[in-house]
């Protein structure tokens, strides 16, 4: 279910924030109270909000670990969640941040603050979350890193383009290739199996600290400068034994089975060899390997 101009309320007492919940309510918005991190991710199963504004401190699961885990959840990882705290030690604000968080306040609330932080984070998280929607459906290839250079969400077309033009088996590495990318625009970042290059173009910054990038086809099938057949001598050893093995005319299957590795770990060595040797199919680089491998 999604409600509109919805807060969920997080606080082990939620009886000390009655007028603030009687504020909201009189601005629009509709208000659910859970009273620790764990009733507030059983509700979130259940509903979507608008916002969410999280005591940092509760007893069992604290404030900090409760926007960890949702922000782990795509479906939940959108919902902007605003600290309310008494702490304001710079230690426990840059923890808030670095869990997820995009705002804090100060206890005893201020109404009319935390009415002016909602309407502004309601606003861009909606925005954003069209932007997505958008993107969805338009089967274009958006990425969004977090403050923290982390992968905070992906289209199913980046997703796609991204496990095959860079592999899935070290999701830490995607964090790093997308970091990369932004800071050397634009660029080819990847290959994709059917010759084509994969394009990195920033889109500049959607939020607060967060920053889009465009991720296309490129549609020429032209390498970037400097790629190109660079000959046998470039290959490392093991991508070597793997073209030996296709040249004998083995599968992927066959290979991986030889050489103890997974088919798709030996299709992540083809794609390199072809790029260093600069061809484009199986049979070319077979037909190079047994003349020079002979």
């Amino acid at each position: 279910m999604n409600v509109s101009n919805m807060v969920l309320v997080v606080d082990d007492m939620p009886q000390s924030l009655g007028s603030l919940c009687s504020e909201l309510e009189s601005h629009g918005y509709t208000t659910l109270v859970a009273q620790d991190g764990e009733s507030a991710l059983q509700r979130l199963d259940l509903v979507s909000p608008d916002a969410i504004l999280m005591d940092a401190l509760m007893p069992g699961l604290s404030g900090f670990e409760t926007c960890r885990r949702l922000k782990q959840d795509p479906a939940q990882s959108h919902i902007p969640v605003i600290f309310m705290t008494g702490l304001s030690e710079t230690d426990h604000i840059v923890e808030g941040f670095a869990c997820g968080g995009v705002d804090y306040v100060v206890k005893p609330v201020r109404v009319p603050e935390v009415l002016a932080r909602l309407r502004t984070h309601v606003r861009n998280a909606r925005a954003m979350r069209l932007a997505r929607e958008a993107a969805d459906v338009a089967g274009l290839g958006v990425l969004v890193l977090d403050a923290h250079g982390r992968i905070a969400w992906r289209s199913p077309q980046a997703a796609a383009w991204m496990e095959e033009g860079q592999g899935q088996d070290d999701p830490s590495a995607w964090v790093e290739w997308a970091n990369g990318a932004v800071s050397d625009p634009p660029r080819e970042v990847g290959r994709l199996r059917d010759g084509h290059w994969l394009r990195v173009q920033p889109l500049g910054p959607v939020n607060l600290g967060e920053r889009m990038l465009l991720l296309r086809r490129d549609a020429a099938a032209a390498p970037p400068p400097g790629a190109g057949r660079v000959g046998m001598a470039a290959l490392t050893p093991r991508e070597t034994e793997v073209l030996s093995w296709v040249s004998k005319g083995k599968t992927n299957k066959d290979i991986g089975d030889i050489l103890g590795m997974s088919p798709r770990t030996v299709n992540k060595h083809l794609e390199h060899v072809f790029e260093k040797l600069g061809v484009e199919t199986r049979a070319a680089a077979a037909a190079l390997a047994s003349r020079e491998l002979a």
